[in-house]
């Protein structure tokens, strides 16, 4: 009989909802009095973790079988200034959407007592399998709540889960089923489901505060790994290394070092490219039958892998990325891209006279950035400027009539459809930052397969980036390589998702600039900007907001 059953409802209601009610009052962020501080320093934060930080979560503390098959309850979150990560710090949750992340709770604490998973995952067992064992309990909860909640449990909150979990195991004769319903009760509470930093004076700095050290780690594993810290990580601050710099630079070397980082890196840049939107895009298949939901998400793995590869493998330098002729190629997605391939994904370089090259002639983002029937200039070269260039273009104002522009009369060529922009005020000022970027690429229909013209028409790609002429795709690529911009927007969304919100323009100026000019000092060399950002002061210190 499971655990759910054998609690009853009534008891069920009247104890999660009391400790849940405890834990958010124990977990809002704490802050020390400080000076303006103005510069170096960002505030503190709290945001839930993503969909893929739970079930890494999971999969971390008790193993991959624990989490398979386990939907991870978070609800949706809003795109903030680029990132989702930035919108974790804004989520809330319906009712309904709070019931799945306790049926979620529920299921992963009944998987990790049942008696497939208990022998190896608790550390010790029970005097009698029918009756309470306090100690046995608080060695399993105080280590449980350790690596779920990121920071030590406190005395009393422990003992008030050994002491639920006592009352449990009397009410139903199961030590195991008691023990669940603790560890269920620590899976729905804030400390849990939320990162919530806390503050504490800096010695070093008078009248001013930093992260404490259980903070710090989360903001690195999260940032490096996009897992909570460690056992080693979380030891390092509870010894207090982390505050020193040999501390510091040791444990992020580490990070760094580890085969993890390819996780936090997969991550980031998933958020950075949008590629959430994945789960929901689709071609039309009379008009692309050879791109189904499968080939959409190998694209969006081939360009993920290319980005890994570049950025930690090769260590090359990020602008390469939208130069670059190598990437990996698919059995899936060979035809798209009409070369051949082998069996599993197998690097892949373009032919020096191929019009592929770099990320925007990936499938991914030329089928992204469309319709479903049909390619959409103003669509890609939006994306170009927002994605890649942080340049936020406005939207379309909502009484604009696009009639013209689906009815333009003996247009064969998107370029010519477009021209209807040019005469209307209220478009032409947008459209002329969207849409020369976005023609460039009309050599790619709407799933990015290759083609010389469209509706028997010869296709003119020419167009400008800020001053910037080009008629070829690899014009168009080398002048998005050497924008100023590219380098920066990637610093200033890395900030962002690293410290857990949005940048603040004035405030967070300095420290973005002292990044960009290491970043371009170290050969715009993705791994040493990851290393700057984690060991710098801005990183650790605390500002009031």
């Amino acid at each position: 009989m499971s655990i759910n059953n054998r609690l009853s409802a009534a008891r069920r209601k009247l104890i999660l909802p009391l400790l849940l009610l405890g834990s958010l009052a124990a977990c809002q962020p704490e802050s020390v009095d400080l000076a303006e501080s103005g510069q170096g320093a960002t505030p503190l934060r709290a945001r839930m973790l993503t969909a893929e930080q739970y079930a890494n979560t999971i999969a971390g503390v008790f193993g991959g079988d624990i989490s398979a098959g386990i939907l991870p309850p978070i609800p949706p979150m809003d795109r903030t200034d680029g990132l989702l990560a930035s919108g974790a710090a804004f989520v809330g949750a319906t009712s309904d959407q709070i019931s799945q992340v306790q049926l979620a709770a529920a299921a992963v604490a009944e998987k990790v007592v049942d008696e497939d998973h208990r022998d190896f995952l608790l550390p010790c067992r029970p005097e009698s399998p029918a009756a309470a064992d306090p100690a046995c309990a608080r060695l399993f909860l105080a280590d449980a709540g350790l690596l779920l909640t990121r920071r030590p449990l406190a005395e009393a909150r422990l003992a008030e889960l050994v002491s639920l979990a006592n009352y449990a195991a009397g009410g139903t004769g199961s030590f195991h089923d008691g023990l669940a319903l603790a560890l269920e009760v620590i899976l729905i509470s804030p400390e849990f489901l939320f990162i919530v930093e806390q503050s504490e004076s800096d010695p070093r700095r008078p009248g001013e505060a930093r992260l404490d050290a259980y903070s710090l780690a989360s903001r690195l594993s999260f940032l490096l790994w996009n897992a909570p810290p460690d056992a080693a990580l979380l030891a390092a601050a509870g010894r207090g290394e982390l505050h020193s710099e040999a501390g510091l630079n040791a444990a992020v070397d580490r990070l760094l070092e580890s085969p993890r980082l390819a996780d936090g890196v997969r991550a980031f840049f998933d958020d950075m490219l949008a590629f959430d939107e994945f789960h929901s895009l689709a071609k039309d298949p009379g008009v692309y039958p050879a791109v189904t939901g499968a080939t959409l998400e190998q694209a969006r793995e081939q360009t993920l892998l290319t980005v890994v590869d570049h950025l930690l493998n090769e260590n090359a330098d990020y602008r390469d990325l939208f130069t670059t002729k190598k990437t990996f190629m698919s059995m899936q997605l060979a035809p798209v891209y009409g070369v051949p391939a082998g069996e599993g994904w197998t690097p892949h370089r373009f032919a020096q006279d191929s019009p592929r090259m770099g990320l925007l002639t990936h499938v991914s983002f030329l089928a992204a950035n469309s319709h479903p029937v049909r390619s959409s200039p103003t669509l890609r070269g939006r994306a170009v400027r927002e994605l890649f260039l942080c340049q936020r273009v406005p939207d379309a104002p909502p009484d604009v009539d696009f009639t013209a522009l689906e009815e333009a009369e003996g247009a064969l060529t998107a370029r010519e459809r477009l021209e209807v922009h040019s005469t209307n005020p209220s478009c032409a000022g947008c459209h002329r930052l969207m849409d020369p970027l976005g023609l460039a690429l009309e050599n790619f229909d709407g799933a990015g397969i290759h083609r010389d013209s469209e509706n028997g028409a010869p296709l003119d790609i020419s167009g400008d980036l800020d001053g910037v002429a080009f008629d070829t795709i690899p014009g168009l690529a080398a002048a998005l390589r050497d924008h100023p911009a590219l380098s920066s927007c990637l610093v200033n969304r890395l900030y962002a998702y690293g410290t857990g919100g949005p940048v603040s323009r004035l405030r967070d100026r300095d420290s973005l600039d002292w990044l960009e000019q290491r970043f371009a000092a170290n050969g715009h060399r993705f791994r040493a900007l990851l290393r700057d950002l984690a060991t710098s002061q801005a990183f650790r210190a605390v500002r009031p907001e």
